[in-house]
C-alpha cells in the first residue's frame, strides 16, 4: 500500500512539473511573438517608400528606372467614380496617417460639391487632374486628384502628405487637406492664382514677367529650398525642382510645390531607379545614382537660367548656357528678348554668375543653398542701396534749393525794410 501511495505522489508531481513547463513555454512563446510583431510594425512605420516617377514632357517627369531614353507614359483616366480602393490604403493606414500629418481630411462629397462635380479643371499632371474648388468656409483651393490607374502616384500621395504635414514655410505651397474616400485619393492645396513659372515663361499668356519679378522669384525659390535643406529636421531633398513645380500666388510670390519625389536625407543603403525630370537632372546623379542636396542646387541653377533666357531645358538650354559661359557678357546674348532694355544688365550677369556656379561639374564645388540665397540677396541690396543714395542726393538738392529760396525771400524783405527807413 505504501508503495502504491509513493507512486501516486510521484506521478502527480511529474504531472504538475510538466504542466508548469508547458505553461511557461506557452507564456514565453506568446511574449516572443508579440515582440516580433511590434518590431516588424516599427520597422514598417520607419521605412521610406520607393518614390514615384513621372512621365516625360514640359510639366512632367521621366522614368529613368529602365532606360534613360525610353520613358513610360502613364495614361490618365477621366473616370472619377471608380470604387476600387487602393490596395495599400487600409483602415489602419488611414487612421495613422491622419494622426501623424495633422492635416484636415475631407469627404468625397465635400470635394465633389466644392469642385462643382469636378468641372472647374485647372490643369493636368502625371499625378492626375487639378481642379479649382470653393470650400464651404469660403476658401479657394486647388484639388489634385490621383488618377485611378496610377500605381506610382499612391506612393507619391503618401510622401506628399507625410512631408507637408510637418513642413511649413512662406515659400512652400501649403497643403490644407486631403481626401481618401470612395476609392479616390486627393490632395487639397492653397490656390495659387498665377499658376506655374513654366506657364508664365512658356505659355500663351500675354503677360510677360519683368526683370524685378524674375529676380524676386529666384530669391523666393532659394528661401524655400533653404528651408528644406537647412531648416527642416531632418533635411529634405526635393529631387524634382523645375519651373513647372514653382507656383505663384496673387502677389507674384513664388512657392516650391510637388513633394512627391522628395526624400528625407537619411541614407538607407539602397539605390533605386533614377527619378526626376529630363533637363533638370544633375549629370553626376545620372552617373552615380546618388542624389544629394547639391543635385537640388544643380536643378535650381537651371531654373535661374530659365528666368534669364525663357528657354526651356528641353529646348537645348544647356547649349546656350555653355555658349554664354565663354565670356563675361555672354549672358547678354541669351537674355530673354521680351525683356528688351527694361532690365539692369549687371544684375542679369550677376544672377547668371550664380547660376553657373550651381551647375559646376563637381558637386562639392557648387555653393550651398544658403550661399546662393545670400548672393541673390546682395544683388537686390546693391540696387536698393543705389536707389537710396540717389534718393538721398535728391533730397539734399531739394533742401538746398528751398533754403536758397528762403534766403532770397529774407533778403528781399530786408531790402524793402531798408528802403522804407531811408525814405
Amino acid at each position: 500500500m505504501a508503495h502504491k501511495a509513493d507512486l501516486v505522489i510521484i506521478g502527480v508531481s511529474i504531472g504538475l512539473a510538466l504542466g508548469l513547463l508547458i505553461a511557461l513555454l506557452v507564456f514565453y512563446g506568446i511574449r516572443w511573438y508579440k515582440k516580433r510583431a511590434n518590431l516588424r510594425q516599427c520597422s514598417n512605420e520607419r521605412s521610406i517608400p520607393n518614390l514615384p516617377i513621372r512621365t516625360n514632357g514640359f510639366g512632367t517627369s521621366t522614368d529613368f528606372s529602365a532606360s534613360l531614353t525610353n520613358s513610360v507614359a502613364i495614361q490618365v483616366s477621366e473616370n472619377h467614380h471608380k470604387n476600387t480602393q487602393p490596395s495599400w490604403w487600409n483602415h489602419h493606414n488611414k487612421d495613422r496617417f491622419a494622426s501623424v500629418s495633422g492635416i484636415l481630411r475631407y469627404s468625397y462629397k465635400d470635394i465633389q460639391k466644392a469642385t462643382q462635380n469636378f468641372t472647374t479643371i485647372l490643369g493636368q499632371g502625371s499625378f492626375g487632374p487639378v481642379y479649382k474648388a470653393n470650400m464651404q468656409t469660403g476658401e479657394v483651393v486647388a484639388v489634385k486628384v490621383l488618377a485611378s490607374n496610377s500605381k506610382q502616384g499612391e506612393k507619391e500621395f503618401q510622401t506628399e502628405v507625410s512631408l507637408l504635414g510637418r513642413l511649413h514655410h512662406r515659400n512652400l505651397v501649403n497643403l490644407v487637406g486631403y481626401c481618401v474616400d470612395k476609392g479616390r485619393c486627393m490632395l487639397i492645396y492653397e490656390f495659387m492664382s498665377n499658376g506655374s513659372l513654366a506657364n508664365l515663361l512658356y505659355g500663351e499668356e500675354e503677360r510677360v514677367l519683368n526683370w524685378d519679378e524674375r529676380l524676386r522669384i529666384a530669391l523666393d525659390i532659394s528661401h524655400g529650398i533653404e528651408y528644406l535643406h537647412e531648416g527642416a529636421v531632418p533635411p529634405v531633398i526635393h529631387r524634382d525642382l523645375k519651373s513647372a513645380n514653382i507656383l505663384l500666388d496673387r502677389s507674384m510670390r513664388a512657392k516650391v510645390a510637388d513633394f512627391g519625389l522628395s526624400k528625407e536625407e537619411v541614407f538607407d543603403g539602397r539605390n533605386s531607379g533614377l527619378k526626376g525630370t529630363y533637363g533638370y537632372i544633375d549629370p553626376v546623379y545620372i552617373s552615380t545614382n546618388k542624389f544629394t542636396m547639391k543635385s537640388d542646387i544643380y536643378s535650381f541653377g537651371i531654373i535661374m537660367f530659365e528666368l534669364i533666357t525663357a528657354i526651356h531645358p528641353q529646348q537645348n538650354l544647356m547649349e546656350y548656357i555653355n555658349l554664354a559661359s565663354m565670356s563675361y557678357d555672354g549672358a547678354d546674348e541669351i537674355l530673354d528678348k521680351k525683356l528688351g532694355g527694361e532690365c539692369n544688365i549687371e544684375e542679369v550677369r550677376g544672377l547668371a554668375s550664380i547660376a553657373h556656379k550651381c551647375l559646376h561639374k563637381m558637386p562639392r564645388k557648387r555653393p550651398s543653398i544658403g550661399e546662393v540665397s545670400q548672393a541673390i540677396l546682395k544683388i537686390k541690396q546693391r540696387r536698393l542701396t543705389k536707389e537710396d543714395t540717389m534718393s538721398f542726393g535728391g533730397r539734399d538738392i531739394s533742401r538746398a534749393v528751398s533754403r536758397i529760396a528762403e534766403q532770397q525771400v529774407e533778403l528781399s524783405l530786408m531790402t524793402s525794410i531798408k528802403e522804407q527807413v531811408t525814405a
